[in-house]
Parts: structure tokens; C-alpha cells; sequence
């Protein structure tokens, strides 16, 4: 008799680490269901906005002001407009408490926030992985950049990441396709900088954008990227990464693959004779049905929080504080990065005669350089400058007919922009928990969000700013502004932690291959495995460990370990 309940393998969330579990789960003969609380997506057939033109939209891509009333906070989200609400949450269907204030972002359908992601990926230098224990702001990773290099090549070859070698020590080279390249006004801050600040670099940024397919491309049924820049409405050429486009459909190919969406995890299930877990017990979004998964590996992939509130539900007598959470640390050192100012140049003298093709979906990037192997700063850790430059439209009411038509038509003057993503320090007190009264939609304890914060990021984004100003100043620019956006924790959609990795149970709660100290048979893969948050955009280093925890599962799964 077949049990449909029972699979190989669980992955909970579908989003940007859950497809790469997927995926190599499926590629290794394991049968594996996906758990997805949201709504099913199915690559293109499910991008009703990807090719509508800004009149198509009714305010042309504007939200009411009763959308916006309705959702203060979703709609502060990065890319957020009438032409993607539709990938993101909306505020009352997804309650949760801010003992302090904090933006959670979220996105639930399958292929989660890969939909929406801003598709940076440069790997993390030895320096990240390093620094926090040498600077004594954080503790040591039970991993080096070499153990996760060659993962990082297993992922770059798989998802298309274009960027140049560039051979510089704060941001390592991988596996490239060409980059889109800079455009003049980028070309000439880059000169400067070199000039003026010989240990900055600024280089053609890593982005999941494929520049030009290779065949594994090709054989995802992806395309090249056309350079129109509307990602986040979900790409009918497969020109960026998500999981819709990629890591799921190829897992499907295996027919290894079960997704269900409209699966609200609830908690996973421990069974104490065995010291692992049984499986995952689900509420049907729509029905409200409780049903049991069983299985002999789970990978917890939901997205940090949502991972770590679902661990911290899976109460048992065994763990009455949440699976695995005998130390008491599940929840604590929540960690995200520092967004919070931005410089930059409405208008720039020259370059009136250059224009630049197509709408790049990418940005150059300042490489780190501070803290860089020494500390030098008075405060730690260190920052990524995200950089471009542009051309207005020029908007002219001089002239009649085909006089105001040719005036329409020229473009204005140039304009150039940066703003920092900086590094901030695992805290114990930035943390998350359950709250005792307050339950969501289907029963399940509220989240309460508990993170801020500290002097350490107003010095860092007191250096940020005048290094910043320094470096257009260079490139002869003038009437710089710069500007403190005060944004909330979370916002920065990169939220880290509260599950972390380590060498010793007493401090840490994931051992060196993302399993439960606790509990072998699950793992924890993405953002809620971060030991410390490094400078670089992390959603590449989930995809990389997933893989790699996932060969190491495989691996112990075929010795009859879990």
C-alpha cells in the first residue's frame, strides 16, 4: 500500500534556498515534497504583468491610496508598485508583533522573494567569514570561504551570474558570464576613484542575469536576459534566477518532485525513541485541515523568520522551548544589514554626447575597504557601496508639434547615485519569540520582533557618508547631497540569524553542515543559519550551503546516519 504522506525528503519554503534544496534533493533520487504556504506560480503562465506597458496600468503602476492605507507596510517594500503588489503579502493577512520597529518583507507563493529578489550575488571574501572572531565583534564560523568555494561554482554555473575576474581580495571571483558593462558617467567615477583612492575598487557588479546562455541555461528553458528591467514582475525569458524559472521546473524533470502550496507549516514533529524528526505537521491555508508529512530528512528553508518561528513552535517534551533549543539561543542574534543612507547627484555637467542601450538591470558595486583583513575604523566590520549613473528625461513645453516633439525626445542631464549595505553585529538581545497570546490566522503563535540598531552602525554610516561624498568629489562632481533615510531594521529584506551555525552546542544551534545539533535529520539552509551577516548580499551563500548540506545529507542518508 503506497502512503501518500510519506516523502524522503521535506523542504519547507519554495523561495530561493528551497528550490536549491529541491533541486538537489530531486537530482540525487530522493522524493521530495516541497511545503509552500502560499499560492501556486507557475513560470510565465503566472506573470500576468510582464509585458504591460506603464499606460496599460490604470495609474500607471501607482497604488490607490486605499491599497496604500490598507498596507503601510508591504508597500515601503523596494519594487513595490501596482505591477508586482501581487508577489508580495498583504499587512492584515499576515499579523505580527514589533516590540520594536522592524519591516518584514514578505513574499508567499511558490518561489517566494526569488521573484522579487534584487539578484546581487558576489561571494563572501575569506575576510567575512574571518573577521568577526579576529575583531572580536562575533563569533567563529565552523566553516572557511574554501570549504564553500567550490559550492559556490556548483550554484554560479547553475543560475548564470554575469561579472568580471576582477581579482580583488574583498570580493572573490566565481564562475562569470560577461558583465553588462558601465556606462560612461560609471566609467569616469571608476577612473577617479582609482586615481584618487588607489584601494577602491569599483567593478561590474555579480548579478543572476544571464548575459549570455550557456547550455545548462538552455537546458532550463532559460534565456538571455533583454535588458528590459522589469525582474520583479516575474521574467517570461527566465533572464534572471528564481526558482519558478530554474531550480523547481528542473527538480520536476526528475519526477522526484511533489509542491504543495496553500501549506501553512505549523511546526516539525520530534519522535524522541528515534532522536530525530518524524516529519512536519501542516494547516491547509484554505481548509484549515491539519495534516502529518512524514519523512527521513527535512530541510527548514521557510525564510529566516519564518524558519525560526516554526522551530521555536515545534514544542515537544523533549524541547519544550523548541526543537533543538536546549541552549536557549533559538531566536537570538537576529541580524540584518545596514541600508540606511544614500549620496547622490541630480545633475552632472558633460557627457551630453553619450547615451547608453537597453534599461541594465544591474549596478556597479564599491568593493569593501574598510576593516579589510585589519582593524582600522572605530567601528567593525565593513560596507558594499551599490553605484550607478543615469539620464533624465527631458521634459520641455517649448515649442508647437514637431517642435515639442523633438524637444520631448532629447534626453536631460546625468545623474549619479550611491548608497552603502553595511555590515552590522550579532546581538543576543536582537531577537525574535512567540508570542503567549496573540495567534495568527490559523492558530499559530504571532511572531514578535525584538531588533534595533547600535552605535556601531551610526559610525559605520557617519564613515559611509563622507567617504562617499569624497569619492563623487573626485569624479569633479558638484551640489552632492547626502541623506540619512532612517529606514527600520528589515526593511533591507536581508534578515539574518536566530538559528545560527557553530562548533559548540553551547553557542550555537547548526553544526558546520546546517544540521540541528540536536536533532541530525534537519537542516537549516537559509538565512536563519547566519552566523554573522559579512557586507556582501547574502542570498548566493544560502544557495551555496543548501547544496552543499544537501550532499552531506545524501551522503549520511546512504551510510544509514539519519
Amino acid at each position: 500500500m503506497i502512503d501518500n504522506n510519506s516523502f524522503d525528503a521535506i523542504v519547507i519554503g519554495s523561495g530561493i534556498s528551497g528550490g536549491w534544496a529541491a533541486k538537489e534533493l530531486c537530482d540525487k533520487g530522493l522524493k521530495t515534497l516541497v511545503l509552500e504556504r502560499g499560492r501556486d506560480v507557475k513560470h510565465i503562465k503566472d506573470y500576468p504583468t510582464a509585458t504591460m506597458n506603464p499606460w496599460d496600468f490604470k495609474n500607471r503602476r501607482h497604488i490607490d491610496k486605499s491599497y496604500l492605507d490598507k498596507n503601510p507596510l508591504i508597500s515601503k517594500a523596494a519594487g513595490f508598485d501596482d505591477s508586482t503588489k501581487h508577489f508580495f503579502i498583504q499587512d492584515a493577512d499576515h499579523p505580527y508583533i514589533q516590540e520594536k520597529p522592524f519591516d518584514w518583507i514578505r513574499g508567499y507563493q511558490v518561489g517566494g522573494k526569488s521573484l522579487i529578489w534584487g539578484r546581487a550575488t558576489q561571494r563572501w571574501s575569506h575576510h567575512e567569514f574571518t573577521a568577526p572572531e579576529r575583531h572580536g565583534y562575533g563569533m567563529k564560523w565552523p566553516i572557511s570561504y574554501d570549504d564553500i568555494a567550490p559550492w559556490y561554482s556548483h550554484v554560479e554555473k547553475f543560475i548564470g551570474v554575469c561579472g568580471n575576474r576582477d581579482g580583488i581580495e574583498a570580493m572573490p571571483d566565481g564562475e562569470f558570464l560577461p558583465p553588462f558593462g558601465l556606462n560612461c558617467v560609471e566609467s569616469h567615477v571608476r577612473e577617479s576613484i582609482r586615481k584618487k583612492f588607489p584601494d577602491r575598487y569599483m567593478v561590474d557588479a555579480r548579478w543572476a542575469h544571464i548575459t549570455k546562455p550557456q547550455q545548462i541555461h538552455l537546458d532550463q528553458g532559460r534565456g538571455k536576459c533583454q535588458a528590459r528591467d522589469l525582474c520583479m514582475r516575474g521574467c517570461p525569458f527566465g533572464g534572471y534566477f528564481s526558482s519558478n524559472s530554474s531550480t523547481l521546473p528542473w527538480a520536476q524533470k526528475t519526477g522526484n518532485l511533489t509542491i504543495r502550496p496553500h501549506s501553512v507549516v505549523h511546526s516539525i514533529i520530534f519522535d524522541p525513541q528515534s532522536n530525530k524528526a518524524s516529519g512536519v505537521k501542516i494547516i491547509d491555508a484554505n481548509t484549515k485541515e491539519e495534516i502529518i508529512y512524514k519523512s527521513k530528512i527535512i530541510f527548514v528553508n521557510a525564510s529566516a523568520l519564518n524558519s525560526v518561528l516554526i522551530l521555536l513552535n515545534s514544542t515537544s517534551s523533549s524541547f519544550p522551548n523548541g526543537l533543538g533549543n536546549e541552549n536557549g539561543l533559538l531566536g537570538r542574534y537576529i541580524c540584518h544589514h545596514n541600508y540606511r543612507s544614500a549620496t547622490y547627484v541630480n545633475e552632472i555637467d558633460g557627457f551630453d554626447d553619450q547615451y547608453y542601450y537597453g534599461r541594465n538591470p544591474t549596478e556597479p558595486i564599491i568593493a569593501n575597504f574598510r576593516n579589510l583583513g585589519k582593524h582600522t575604523m572605530d567601528f567593525v566590520g565593513g560596507y558594499t557601496i551599490y553605484s550607478g549613473a543615469h539620464r533624465h528625461q527631458h521634459i520641455s513645453t517649448e515649442g508647437i508639434g514637431e517642435d515639442l516633439k523633438s524637444n520631448l525626445s532629447q534626453p536631460g542631464k546625468w545623474s549619479a547615485y550611491m548608497y552603502m549595505q553595511g555590515e552590522t553585529i550579532p546581538k543576543y538581545n536582537n531577537h525574535v519569540r512567540l508570542s503567549e497570546n496573540e495567534k495568527d490566522p490559523w492558530g499559530i503563535p504571532q511572531l514578535i520582533t525584538s531588533v534595533d540598531y547600535d552605535e556601531n552602525d551610526e559610525k559605520m554610516i557617519k564613515d559611509y557618508l563622507t567617504e562617499s561624498v569624497a569619492m563623487f568629489d573626485a569624479a569633479g562632481f558638484k551640489n552632492i547631497k547626502t541623506r540619512n533615510n532612517l529606514m527600520t531594521p528589515g526593511l533591507d529584506i536581508h534578515e539574518m540569524g536566530g538559528c545560527r551555525m557553530g562548533n559548540n552546542i553551547k553557542d550555537s544551534m547548526l553544526n558546520k553542515w546546517n544540521q540541528l545539533h540536536l536533532c541530525k535529520n534537519v537542516f537549516v539552509t537559509d538565512g536563519a543559519c547566519m552566523t554573522s551577516t559579512g557586507n556582501q548580499s547574502p542570498s548566493i551563500l544560502y544557495m551555496a550551503l543548501t547544496a552543499r548540506a544537501v550532499n552531506h545529507a545524501v551522503e549520511e542518508l546512504n551510510k544509514r546516519n539519519l
